[in-house]
């Protein structure tokens, strides 16, 4: 959060002045860095001040960038010199010749130990930085997400959609490695969909968009990866921030993050709880083409009611052993008691729509999931600035368990009951080595050890007792240990950066099936190379390039062969021989301000092989309706030839005053899918496309009114066709107290229009059908900050307030 701080610094600071007349026109280039005392990290958008000796008056100054540094060319002459960052000391050096180009050194500034009541400044808006390998997006104040829930912020960060399901995509693709904190955690569990409906907005400080990972981060993830940022001050003292909110459906929460900082001891948390009732519904019409004989309809109604409870805490304490060393634990405990009921009203009819039966399925779900993690951070920072060493472990222990007993036609007839242990333990180092002034050279280990026990029953009332039926409940005991190794060199030369990395991931994977008694392993070695390329064509413009390999591995849900069922005449079926996934990527992005726009753009390709469909098709079993029979139609995972994606990527902010702010963002994106399966082709050509606009005005007695739009396009494949999907969201708030608290009113879907519609074609049946995860929601929120005050940010060079981002192109 420090870097939000510092925004403010820059007004009424930097004056830049004219060369005094007569004197000599000679310029010099002065660098430094500037770092914090205690844990030697680099202070960014610290200010340098040079004033006149004689009459004490600014001449000129900059800030530092991300590493620390800055580099300020100035008038040849003998200056006063100051160096500020708020809630720190500040250093001057008198009478400092600058005659020539030279380095003045690092400086270290130390904490004001004056300012236990020193405030958080909060940021309003969202702002972004480019760096040559991802998109940070600073998480401000949008009103939209109030009182929501993580995922409802990532469906506002451009490049990402999160569908109706609340699955996540970046630029159309949803296979996204999703993180917190940099590494994988506990917050978001076994189902991390319902993990990032749970977890608290106001938890979020930034959002890293990563779509050409550097050779430090998994290649996991074909997309490439979200990085979620939790909130951390290091501030002395304490603040933090505490949200409730209430909403319509039912629901109510609270959510806190607080921090407390002491000599050198900081004690973190963000923790909430929260109960939320979200209804939901889906249909589906079937045509079965029945040969010679006159085809069949079946039409599917369901009804969802969901209730989902959940408290998640991540408690932490930083300990600053000694200036150069620290070290971090942190304990994630998450609790989650859900309810849902699905309602199955199934129609059957014949050839000329008359109704021949009825049949209804009601499916009672109760759900117990919960995760603990512990963590050790090991931060070692060497004499020379950027010198450091890391450390990390981490365990994790999951568990959820579903269980549910299933009414046909209002008799009880069956039972349905998984259990789910996972364990995962992360080892992590990484070293990193600066060369010179701008060069740096990384090292690292990553192994990441995970174990899946999975227990699945169903078993059919027959007489009193429930029977299990051994053709559908299954044991599967899964294994997956991958051991990288990378390294990566950068290097920044005048105004042109580089990054290049090579990874390597060895990955064996374990398949137990103890019912069948059948046992797999499979033993893949992959290496990743990635180059990140960076020009900055002016203060205003800059150009990146990236090129990167991914890898995508089957879960366990992709493997294991024995069926799931969301309905008796609807199987999802997992299969063993699928392999994992590759990609190559490249990304070409733009960044230009000027005035009060800002225009960020990319285009990309992506060519992956093996890549993992879904197909449905008849199985050729039939299931007894009211003794009539139906077909049962699977849906299973399997590899196809290629995929080659294309696309172009699109954002504007605009700014034309305090008051207004608007911006858009545009995904275009080509796929062509070639592959063969059984006989049947599934080649397809599909154009898709999603478009955002957010809108944030001040009305009268600063009321903030923001409007959030979005579009998703139709895709298709060779089996289903997508229709399009529009939904607005609309929010109103107000500061309170002073700027101390503000208060929130949110309808999320406006129109209750964010539905799926989609149809599907094959050789024995063809189908449509609509589904509603959640309907339209209402939600008032009140939050309090205690040490902490919701300010503007400044622009980063001495813009105006309503600029945004930074470019930065260190390695």
């Amino acid at each position: 959060m420090k870097k939000l701080l510092l925004f403010l610094c820059l007004i009424g600071i930097i004056s830049i002045a004219n060369a005094q007349q007569g004197k000599s026109s000679k310029k010099v280039t002065i660098t430094g860095k500037v770092f914090e005392k205690n844990s030697k990290q680099p202070l960014e958008y610290a200010t340098i001040i040079f004033q006149d000796t004689a009459k004490k008056r600014s001449v000129t100054g900059g800030i530092t960038k991300a590493d620390g540094s800055f580099s300020i060319e100035v008038e040849a002459d003998t200056y006063d010199i100051k160096v500020e960052f708020i809630s720190f000391l500040s250093q001057d050096i008198k009478a400092k010749p600058l005659l020539e180009n030279m380095s003045i050194g690092n400086f270290f500034l130390s904490e004001d130990a004056q300012s236990l009541e020193a405030i958080e400044i909060i940021a309003e808006r969202t702002t972004v930085e480019i760096k040559l390998d991802k998109k940070i997006y600073n998480v401000g104040k949008d009103l939209t997400v109030r009182g929501g829930t993580v995922s409802d912020v990532l469906d506002n960060v451009p490049s990402v959609s999160v569908d109706v399901e609340g699955n996540v995509s970046l630029r159309g693709n949803e296979n996204v490695r999703i993180l917190i904190n940099g590494k994988p955690s506990g917050l978001v569990g076994l189902n991390s969909t319902d993990a990032l409906r749970q977890l608290p907005a106001e938890a979020i400080e930034k959002v890293e968009i990563i779509t050409s990972p550097s050779a430090r981060y998994d290649a996991e993830g074909t997309a490439g990866i979200l990085n979620i940022i939790l909130r951390r001050s290091k501030l002395q003292g304490i603040n933090g921030a505490i949200t409730t909110s209430l909403s319509y459906p039912t629901g109510y929460g609270i959510s806190g993050n607080i921090n407390y900082r002491t000599g050198d001891f900081n004690f973190f948390t963000t923790s909430g709880y929260n109960y939320r009732e979200t209804p939901g519904n889906s249909r589906t019409f079937t045509e079965y083409f029945n040969g010679d004989d006159p085809n069949t309809f079946l039409d599917e109604d369901r009804e969802f009611d969901r209730i989902r409870k959940g408290f998640n805490s991540n408690f932490g304490v930083e300990w600053y052993v000694n200036e150069s060393t620290s070290v971090t634990t942190s304990l994630v405990y998450r609790d989650s008691d859900n309810e849902s009921s699905t309602l199955n009203i199934l129609n059957q009819f014949d050839s000329n729509l008359n109704l021949t039966n009825t049949s209804t399925r009601f499916d009672p779900e109760f759900e117990d999931d919960k995760t603990i993690q512990y963590a050790v951070n090991i931060d070692k920072n060497f004499e020379k600035s950027g010198h450091k060493l890391t450390v990390d472990f981490q365990y994790e222990s999951s568990k959820e368990s579903e269980n549910s007993f299933i009414s046909v036609d209002n008799v009880l007839s069956e039972q349905v009951a998984t259990v789910e242990n996972q364990d995962s333990i992360l080892l992590q180092t990484d070293y990193t080595l600066p060369i010179g002034e701008t060069a740096q050279f990384e090292l690292g280990y990553r192994g990441n050890f995970s174990t899946l026990n999975t227990d699945y029953l169903v078993a059919f009332l027959q007489g009193t007792d429930f029977v299990s039926d051994t053709n559908l409940s299954n044991t599967l005991n899964y294994r997956e240990y991958v051991n990288a190794l990378y390294s990566q060199y950068g290097n920044k030369i005048n105004k042109f950066s580089f990054l290049v990395g090579l990874r390597m991931e060895s990955t064996r994977i374990t398949i137990d099936q103890v019912t069948s008694g059948d046992f797999n392993q499979k033993n893949y070695v992959g290496f990743f190379p990635t180059v990140n390329l960076g020009y900055e064509i002016s203060q205003d413009q800059s150009i990146t390039l990236g090129y990167n390999r991914r890898i995508r591995r089957p879960r366990s849900r992709y493997i294991n062969p024995f069926p799931s069922r969301s309905s008796i005449t609807n199987v999802f079926q997992g299969n063993p021989d699928i392999d994992p996934s590759y990609s190559n990527g490249i990304d070409l992005g733009y960044l230009n301000r000027f005035g009060k726009l800002t225009l960020n753009t990319s285009i990309y390709f992506q060519r992956s092989t093996d890549v993992f469909n879904f197909i449905s098709e008849d199985t050729g079993e039939t299931t007894l309706l009211n003794g009539q029979e139906v077909p049962i139609i699977r849906r299973i995972p399997i590899n196809l030839a290629r995929n080659d994606r294309y696309g172009f990527e699109f954002t504007l902010t605009y700014n034309p005053s305090r008051k207004w702010r608007l911006n858009g963002n545009l995904n275009l994106f080509q796929s062509f899918t070639k592959g063969d399966f059984n006989g049947v082709n599934f080649d397809a050509d599909n154009l898709s496309w999603f478009v955002r606009v957010n809108n944030k005005v001040t009305l009268p007695a600063n009321i903030d009114w923001q409007t959030s739009l979005f579009y998703s396009g139709p895709s298709q494949d060779a089996q289903n066709l997508r229709k399009g999907l529009f939904s607005m969201n609309l929010a109103f708030s107000k500061d309170l107290l002073n700027e101390k608290a503000s208060i929130a009113f949110n309808v999320s879907d406006v129109f209750n229009s964010r539905k799926r519609r989609s149809e599907s074609f094959t050789d024995t049946f063809n189908s449509e059908g609509e589904f509603q995860y959640r309907e339209r929601t209402f939600n008032l929120s009140f939050t309090y900050r205690f040490n902490q005050k919701k300010k503007s940010e400044r622009g980063g060079r001495g813009q105006n307030d309503d600029d945004e981002g930074g470019f930065a192109a260190q390695p």
